[in-house]
């Protein structure tokens, strides 16, 4: 039973993970595309835009309901605190949801008095973002608790460092919307993609190597984990492959390459995700809660593991069957909605 205690929580952990990764990389592009909407104000380019995202969108929230679903049921005490702590811009974060879901099914039956359903996909998009970003650096920065409850204050979360946050985590989604473009498109919008992603490359490096040292500098516990010895010997790949995913994204989108730059993005998200469960590993709530502390019973857990190691490959093979039959360009004129 111990054995069980102590492998469950890091079972759910991973998937959690898994998780949050898919939802960020999936739904990262489109709302990435909703970013770049105000720099598009071409009505023609905004349709193709939407039409390449249209069969995914979403399906891809998914995997949100998942990640904050799995942490109810298998970590309740960390879920208490971090959305007591966390309130205010997760239901922002939500209603923007809801805003730009709803603006992409009216923008196409409001034709062509459309312009308000435009600017709510926009907004909602870089919202919801911007409120994704908020979340993160308010749980990284720490979440204020006594007694096994959230003892802070209703703006904690509202600090420069979150702020920050936020704008690099916009430059992370609109670069994954541009590479997903010069993907799914083809002429003047895959050339217009490209250009657009080289702006949003230099936003993403800029704010990452600026959080790798706004944090290590802020957290003690970060910076010993990092710059020990001999942990920044085992841990040095991992900002020297950001900084080569970073470069040979650069080149694929110097070169005209069409999925390289879109692959290289993603493995620049996926050396962050890395970078900050190493941070934290094994705190659920930095500093606080770590997942064996968070966790829920051993009977509640394993229930509901049956249940998601059965649905999880479903779901799975269902998102990579629309992915493999969307599959391919899409032109003017083309689309699904």
């Amino acid at each position: 039973m111990d054995d069980i205690a102590y492998w469950l929580p890091l079972v759910w952990a991973s998937i959690l993970a898994v998780a949050v990764t898919l939802y960020v990389i999936l739904d990262g592009f489109g709302l990435g595309l909703g970013i770049l909407f105000p720099f598009a104000p071409e009505e023609e380019r905004r349709d193709v835009m939407m039409n390449t995202v249209a069969p995914f969108w979403d399906g891809n929230q998914t995997w949100l309901i998942m990640g904050g679903g799995g942490l109810f049921v298998a970590f309740p005490k960390a879920y208490g605190i971090i959305m007591s702590g966390l309130y205010l811009p997760i239901i922002i974060m939500l209603l923007a949801l809801v805003f730009r879901g709803v603006a992409f099914e009216f923008r196409w039956v409001s034709k062509p008095n459309h312009q308000w359903w435009d600017r709510a996909f926009s907004w909602g998009a870089i919202v919801a973002t911007f409120s994704q970003g908020l979340v993160l650096g308010g749980l990284l920065q720490g979440i204020t608790v006594r007694d096994g409850a959230f003892a802070g204050g209703p703006f904690d979360w509202l600090t420069p460092f979150s702020i920050f946050c936020g704008i690099g985590l916009l430059g992370g989604y609109a670069l994954l919307g541009t590479t997903w473009l010069i993907v799914k498109t083809d002429g003047p919008l895959e050339a217009w993609a490209r250009d657009k992603a080289k702006v949003a490359l230099l936003v993403v490096l800029v704010s990452t190597v600026a959080v790798c040292l706004w944090t290590p500098f802020s957290v003690p516990r970060i910076a010993d984990r990092w710059f020990s010895w001999p942990n920044i010997l085992w841990l040095s790949p991992v900002p020297l492959l950001t900084g080569l995913a970073g470069l040979a994204c650069w080149r694929g989108l110097e070169n005209n390459a069409q999925s390289q730059p879109f692959l290289c993005t993603i493995a620049l998200f996926l050396l962050g995700l890395a970078g900050l469960v190493i941070s934290n590993v094994p705190y659920l709530v930095p500093d606080t809660l770590t997942v064996w502390q968070a966790a829920a019973p051993p009977s509640s857990q394993m229930f509901m593991l049956v249940g998601t190691l059965i649905l999880l490959p479903i779901i799975l093979g269902y998102t990579a069957f629309v992915y493999w039959t969307f599959r391919g360009k899409v032109r003017l004129g083309e689309g699904y909605h």
